[in-house]
C-alpha cells in the first residue's frame, strides 16, 4: 500500500519534523494567509474557535492552490497561547516577549491548536480544536532575556517552545504534547478517520 499524499499548510519545521517522527512525509505549502486580518474580524470569538478558523483559512488556501498533489490531504494547524484570556501568538518584539514572559513564568496557560484537514479527492473537510495546558517554571529576567536573545520566542506562539530551546522553561503539561508543539497527531488520526482514512492510509503501512 501506498500512502496518500500528504499536504502540511504550514512553514512551521516543528509541525513537519512531528509529523515526520509519526511516518508521514508532508510536503510543507505556505498559504500566505493574512492572520492579523482574520483574529481581527474574530476578535470576541473565543480563541479555540479563532485557531480553528485560522487553520481552516490556511488549508483552504493551500488546496485551492496550483501545487497540491491530486487526491491529498491537505492539513491547516494554527496555534494561540492564552492566559488569563490574553491571546499570545508570536511576539512582534524582543521588548513585548520580555513583557509576556514576565506575565507568564510562575504560572499556567493554555496552548490552542485548531487542526482542518480537506481531502481533495471528495472535497470533504473536518476539523478541531486541541486544547493542552501548560505550567511554565518561574524563571529570573536574566534566563528570560538570553533566551530571547537566541531569537526563538519571536517566531513562536506564545514565545516558548517545547520541542528546542524553551523546553527547560516548560515545568509540566496537561493533555497532549504534540498539540504544544503545533500539531496533535491523535486529533489528525480522528480527522483523517472522519473523512474515511485509516492511519494505515495516511502513512503507508501494510494491512494483513
Amino acid at each position: 500500500m501506498s500512502e496518500l499524499a500528504f499536504v502540511l499548510a504550514s512553514a512551521s519545521p516543528s509541525r513537519r519534523r512531528l509529523l515526520e517522527q509519526a511516518g508521514v512525509r508532508p510536503v510543507a505549502l505556505v498559504s500566505g494567509v493574512d492572520e492579523e486580518s482574520i483574529e481581527a474580524a474574530m476578535a470576541h470569538r473565543s480563541v479555540p474557535d479563532v485557531t480553528l478558523a485560522l487553520a481552516r483559512a490556511k488549508a483552504e488556501a493551500v488546496a485551492a492552490g496550483p501545487d497540491v498533489p491530486t487526491g491529498a490531504l491537505v492539513l491547516g494547524c494554527d496555534s494561540i497561547f492564552e492566559i488569563d484570556g490574553v491571546r499570545l501568538g508570536k511576539p512582534p518584539s524582543a521588548a513585548e516577549a520580555l513583557r509576556r514572559w514576565q506575565l507568564m513564568r510562575g504560572r499556567a496557560g493554555h496552548l490552542h491548536s485548531g487542526h482542518w484537514l480537506i481531502d481533495t479527492a471528495s472535497g470533504s473537510a473536518v476539523g478541531e480544536t486541541v486544547t493542552t495546558t501548560v505550567h511554565m517554571v518561574d524563571a529570573p529576567d536574566a534566563e528570560i532575556e538570553a533566551y530571547i536573545g537566541t531569537g526563538e520566542p519571536l517566531k513562536v506562539a506564545g514565545g516558548f517552545t517545547l520541542d528546542d530551546l524553551g523546553a527547560p522553561f516548560v515545568a509540566g503539561i496537561e493533555g497532549d504534547p504534540g498539540n504544544v508543539i503545533g500539531v496533535s497527531l491523535p486529533a489528525v488520526r480522528r480527522l483523517a478517520r472522519e473523512l474515511g482514512h485509516s492511519w494505515p492510509d495516511v502513512v503507508g503501512w501494510s494491512l494483513r
